[in-house]
């Protein structure tokens, strides 16, 4: 794996889904119920049905029009390659017993907590702010990825909560420390607040914590959102369009699929364009 300490390209890179590496772990694992975001219902260890035998997804073109929006806003952060090439060695969940399968399911969504924690503390690696709290973070990602590499079984006992907990706290410091870098004032804390439906068009959230946040289906045209702190804020079918999220912390792939945009959304480097949003061209 990357050595997040280092100047070499962008570590997040690494913790990118890659499905040609992965058996479709999260397509069998991970347990789904009939909704909005999914046609059916799917019990864990149990593969979708659109599943194919080489691992690939039979409708991936045409998952929001067949009712599985879920599955286009998930992002495993590198888990499904880590558990299918690294920890298994490469080991098929068809070709063993149906023992190891479950043991390879249940290992599957740990790792995915342990790559999402790795993503974020290697964001704010880049904040130069936050140097204060870096060689604690440092720390922090070697034992992370220390614990990515334990046996399968090691892993699927493994209790994420504490080391969830305290990557929390320094994620924590790090973004107030980049957000008082910037200056303007006290920035309004909207830690957990329960945004559904606000409207909130060209509101100035410049630096302002939105961790945790609930905003989904907020009107956030033309919002002013440089510097806000993002970290699990839920932003499904939020209004994104032309909206300025330059240097939006935290801010991760998954999110800005669920959510609406435009072309002129300004985003910054480390994610992409959706493909469904507003004047984005499809490939």
């Amino acid at each position: 794996m990357h050595e997040y300490g280092s100047t070499s390209p962008d570590p997040r890179s690494e913790l990118r889904a890659d499905c040609d590496r992965c058996f479709g772990l999260c397509c069998v694992a991970l347990p789904f119920a009939r909704s909005a975001d999914f046609a059916i219902d799917k019990g864990a260890g149990e593969p979708c049905p659109n599943l194919r035998s080489d691992s690939r997804c039979g409708i991936h073109t045409r998952l929001r029009r067949t009712g599985f929006t879920g599955c286009t806003v998930y992002d495993c952060f590198g888990a499904g390659q880590h558990v299918s090439q690294v920890i298994f060695g490469g080991e098929d969940w068809r070709s063993g017993s149906e023992e190891r399968a479950r043991l390879m399911f249940d290992v599957f969504p740990v790792v995915r907590h342990l790559h999402e924690l790795l993503r974020y503390l290697s964001e704010a690696l880049t904040l130069p702010a936050a140097r204060p709290v870096h060689d604690d973070i440092r720390r922090l990602i070697s034992t992370t990825e220390r614990l990515t590499r334990q046996t399968p079984e090691e892993l699927a006992a493994l209790d994420v909560g504490p080391h969830r907990q305290k990557a929390g706290e320094l994620l924590l410091r790090a973004s107030e420390l980049m957000r008082a870098s910037a200056g303007g004032g006290r920035r309004k804390d909207r830690r957990g607040a329960d945004l559904m439906g606000a409207r909130l068009k060209g509101a100035d959230l410049r630096g302002v914590s939105l961790r945790g946040a609930l905003l989904i289906a907020a009107d956030l045209t033309g919002a002013d959102l440089r510097g806000a702190d993002l970290i699990g804020a839920d932003l499904r079918d939020a209004d994104l369009t032309d909206a300025d999220l330059t240097g939006a912390l935290f801010l991760t792939q998954p999110q800005l699929d669920a959510a609406r945009g435009s072309a002129g959304t300004r985003l910054p480097e480390s994610v992409g364009r959706p493909g469904h949003w507003t004047g984005t061209a499809h490939s």
